[in-house]
């Protein structure tokens, strides 16, 4: 639900019980009640949110910070802390102190009844700034400080490089409403590794949400996976709400570390520029830079034209190429552009109308669908549906289009761009201009259903023109605008629409593309529970991927041979978790 619709929403039903209140309660039930405290409740969270989600807001709690803080000195005796100090994540706390010699923090929470949460803190810029400088420069190509590949993720700093003697930083993971001992570890690097520790105690707040502070764990992780995992955390995107939409962090034990609400919709993933700004959607309208003590620097709106939707990604200039839909655009298409924010201006430029593109394939489907961005939307034509951008090394993108079942391989997408090849079943693309186009597969594996969360993959032992893609391979074949398309001809293909089908399964698949033999390779494959819409899949290291099942509510890291390592469960606020992702926050939030 767009904020302006739901803002409608709730205005109109807190003018109707503000009347009926004044009428006299008596003609409500008990149950009416209920029901419309819980909505005024729900309309004056959407309003303190949608004020953190102002600049005015942002500078005024910089300045409370400032005065607070500076109001004396801060040393390890009088340490600065404040809970939540940007309105941005409600168990993070704010801290601050100096020291006389350069010096490293780590931190521990610990409250009882849950285990313990400990992170080597990231305490000024120029540590953040040595870690981009030092991922730039890896070999292995992730170059993406604070991204995913969590436990894979090999760029070091010395701890030299990374101490300071102000000590500037947010300590994550209070839990709620109980107390919180968190013990700050102090080293000095000039004088052999002295250590002082200080605690402070701090009651967790309450949650702005309901969700659980511990999930339920179907299988727990041993101890050697949660150390692989490290102190990285799950981000969950898109546990979609009719009330107040969350992004939610929790650690490997399943625990609750952070909740950073948006003001409505989803984040679809997290994206790290080399200015140490962590970027996310909003809503369907914006993007929000975010620095690493929870302050919103940047707040883009998109404008009346365009509304965001399922993917983005940060080009090598820093800004963000987004899927998107042109709300001006005459037949109602949706869900079939690509456009690109200039992250410095605000400025929102089209690149890609694949209705454009692949015109006569566009006009062959039903005038059918929804706008899954927008669900008071009718009359859509949802015609290709992609759900996944991945911008490559050589300029291109890669897309996920759900409707076709195909993936989408599109040259030079930010100048000229044009058809490069694609992947899938070739049959679904019959007779149209694009059809000579798909890679030949080698073997005899299945191909994809309604595939999700594609990621491109490259490893230095591979040639030019070879790479790896994964994905969440939903194994669904549907097509709302193909109506006679028969998806059984698919091997493997499941066309149940229920998540709890028993006959069903969906997969992580991987597939080694070559572009010199025109060819690709299933070289990667295991059954997860079905998901017939939705999910995510994630390497994590040589031998763990996070799989997200989400219209079971599910993730779970599972080795490379399928065998479940360690399993969650989330209860859904609605229908499902679009992502799961887990970020290693390394020159972000941590050391």
């Amino acid at each position: 639900m767009s904020t302006a619709v739901r803002s409608r929403v709730f205005k109109i039903s807190a003018a109707a019980v503000t009347a009926a209140i004044a009428i006299g309660l008596c003609l409500f039930s008990q149950d009416d009640v209920s029901a419309s405290i819980k909505e005024r409740r729900v309309e004056r969270l959407n309003a303190q949110i949608e004020n953190v989600y102002t600049d005015e807001y942002q500078q005024m709690m910089d300045t409370e910070i400032a005065d607070e803080r500076d109001a004396k000195e801060r040393t390890v005796d009088s340490i600065y802390t404040k809970v939540n100090p940007y309105g941005t994540n409600t168990t993070s706390m704010y801290v601050y102190f100096t020291t006389d010699q350069a010096s490293t923090v780590s931190y521990t929470v610990s409250a009882e009844g849950y285990p313990d949460y400990t992170a080597n803190a990231i305490t000024s810029d120029e540590a953040a700034a040595a870690y981009r400088e030092a991922a730039a420069g890896d070999a292995d190509g992730s170059g993406n400080v604070g991204g995913t590949s969590t436990a894979s993720q090999t760029t070091t700093v010395s701890s030299n490089d990374i101490a300071s003697t102000e000590h500037e930083f947010l300590v994550l993971g209070l839990i709620p409403k109980v107390k919180n001992t968190i013990t700050l570890t102090i080293t000095d690097t000039d004088t052999d590794g002295n250590a002082t520790t200080r605690t402070i105690e701090q009651t967790g707040p309450k949650l702005l949400g309901e969700e659980e502070v511990r999930l339920e764990q179907a299988v727990a992780p041993d101890e050697s996976t949660v150390t692989t995992l490290g102190n990285g955390l799950y981000a969950i995107l898109g546990n979609d709400s009719n009330e107040q939409d969350f992004m939610y962090y929790y650690d490997a034990n399943g625990v609750i570390r952070g909740e950073i609400p948006v003001l409505y919709y989803r984040s679809h993933r997290l994206l790290f520029d080399n200015d140490g700004i962590m970027w996310f959607s909003a809503s369907t309208k914006h993007f929000v830079g975010m620095n690493r003590l929870g302050k919103l620097v940047k707040i883009i709106n998109l404008g009346d034209q365009y509304i965001l939707h399922h993917d983005y990604a940060l080009d090598s200039d820093g800004n963000i190429v987004s899927l998107a839909t042109d709300l001006k655009h005459s037949d109602h298409a949706v869900q079939d552009q690509v456009i690109k924010v200039d992250t410095d201006s605000g400025e929102v430029s089209l690149l890609v109308d694949f209705g454009d593109l692949f015109p006569d394939y566009k006009q062959s489907t039903d005038h059918s669908g929804i706008d899954e961005s927008d669900p008071t939307a009718t009359n859509r034509w949802d015609w290709i549906h992609f759900n996944t951008i991945q911008l490559m090394d050589d300029g291109s993108a890669l897309l996920s289009a759900r409707e076709t079942s195909t993936m989408i391989k599109i040259n030079d997408i930010e100048g000229t761009p044009s058809l490069d090849y694609m992947i899938g079943e070739p049959s679904v693309w019959n007779g149209m201009d694009a059809q000579p186009s798909f890679l030949t597969k080698v073997g005899d594996s299945g191909d994809t259903g309604g595939q999700h969360s594609i990621t491109v993959q490259y490893d230095s032992s591979l040639e030019d023109g070879q790479y790896y893609i994964y994905m969440f391979d939903n194994d669904f074949g549907y097509a709302m605008t193909r109506p006679d398309f028969d998806w059984t001809m698919i091997d493997g293909i499941s066309t149940a629409q229920s998540s709890k089908d028993e006959n069903s399964n969906s997969q992580f698949r991987k597939y080694l593309v070559d572009e010199n033999a025109g060819t690709y390779t299933e070289v990667q494959d295991f059954d997860v529970p079905y998901s017939p819409y939705v999910s995510s899949a994630q390497e994590l290291s040589d031998d763990l991927n996070l799989v997200d099942i989400g219209m079971q509510g599910l993730f779970g890291v599972y080795d490379d041979d399928g065998n479940l390592k360690a399993q969650y469960k989330m209860v859904l606020s609605s229908g499902y978790i679009y992502r799961v992702y887990q970020y290693g926050f390394r020159g972000f939030y941590f050391a």
